[in-house]
């Protein structure tokens, strides 16, 4: 899989490109999204080389931050893995269903991070203890952590220690692979194959 960068998002490799233009390729990929909720790994390889570049450029452009928007990029794939079994192809396309994902991941995010940010001037302005509301979403991002963390044993040991770089880490694609000493690429499959495994872990369509 091509190194994701800024300004190659939506650009597919020559030997990825869609034959038969944009309609061939809607349909292509509206099959591999059906084919991955009925639990097809190899669909969703190639769904996720496919639609990645996209999905990152559009985060690229909400947040505005290369490293978040890998993170946020993994996050909305696994969402799309896991809720695949939700898709209906009379609603729309499987690009805008997988964009949408991703783009209300990357407002989620964007709105999390003003409203930490609200929370800490408030604090210091106010002296007050923290929110209510502010407890119970770190209580449930807990929770949520445990739940992932819980599921990464079922993963390979190589699975495993790419994915917790990742997600528990924080490291961009990049930073996984120069900190196991692997090509790019290899570091992207293995987080990939994980994110399959970790769906199927975690209950299909959950």
């Amino acid at each position: 899989m091509d190194q994701i960068r800024p300004g190659s998002a939506g650009v597919p490799s020559p030997e990825g490109t869609p034959v038969g233009g944009p309609a061939a390729d809607a349909q292509r990929l509206a099959a591999l999204l059906t084919r991955s909720g009925q639990g097809d790994e190899r669909a969703f390889a190639e769904l996720y080389d496919a639609v990645s570049g996209r999905a990152y450029g559009l985060a690229v452009r909400v947040l505005r931050d290369p490293s978040q928007a890998e993170e946020v990029v993994q996050e909305a794939l696994l969402e799309v893995w896991r809720t695949a079994p939700r898709y209906d192809a009379e609603r729309g396309s499987a690009t805008s269903w997988i964009l949408t994902i991703v783009h209300r991941r990357s407002v989620d995010r964007v709105r999390s991070a003003e409203a930490s940010t609200r929370r800490d001037t408030s604090y210091h302005q106010q002296n007050h203890a923290v929110a209510h509301d502010a407890t119970a979403e770190a209580a449930q991002a807990s929770l949520e952590a445990h739940r992932v963390r819980k599921a990464l044993t079922a993963l390979t040991p190589v699975q495993r220690e790419a994915l917790e770089l990742a997600y528990f880490g924080g490291l961009t694609h990049t930073e996984v692979a120069s900190t196991l000493g692997l090509p790019v690429g290899t570091a992207k499959t293995r987080i990939r194959d994980g994110l399959i495994r970790l769906r199927d872990t975690m209950g299909v369509g959950q």
